[in-house]
């Protein structure tokens, strides 16, 4: 059994990264920090940056893992993102904000979750 947050984080993100490179998605980081708060995954997928919050819940019974990514912690996400866009001189690439939601034993991505750059 998990006993801590980072401990479920760590278990859904490496779910998430097996997913992500079976759909020939190159990482690029993982864990990626700021003062602002952090990206669990950024990845290459073709010509776009993806960003990407991985959310895991052993059941629904609270909602779905999706729901955990609200309007503040997506704020979060792109400051974030803004400033690993800064620091690799990636202005002109294409981005997207994805989920991906691992849900007891299945996984959910979420293409284009959110997206509020103001």
């Amino acid at each position: 059994m998990l006993k801590s947050n980072s401990e479920k984080g760590r278990v859904g993100e490496k779910i998430a990264l097996k997913y992500l490179k079976n759909r020939d998605f190159e990482i690029m980081a993982t864990n990626y920090r700021t003062c602002f708060g952090e990206i669990d995954i950024i990845a290459k997928d073709k010509e776009y940056i993806v960003f990407i919050e991985v959310k895991l819940r052993k059941n629904s019974e609270y909602g779905f893992p999706r729901e955990a990514v609200g309007k503040s912690k997506q704020k979060n996400i792109i400051k974030v993102a803004r400033d690993f866009i800064m620091k690799n001189n990636l202005e002109d690439v294409d981005f997207r904000f994805d989920v991906i939601e691992v849900l007891g034993g299945s996984v959910e991505y979420i293409e284009n979750a959110f997206w509020d750059w103001n």
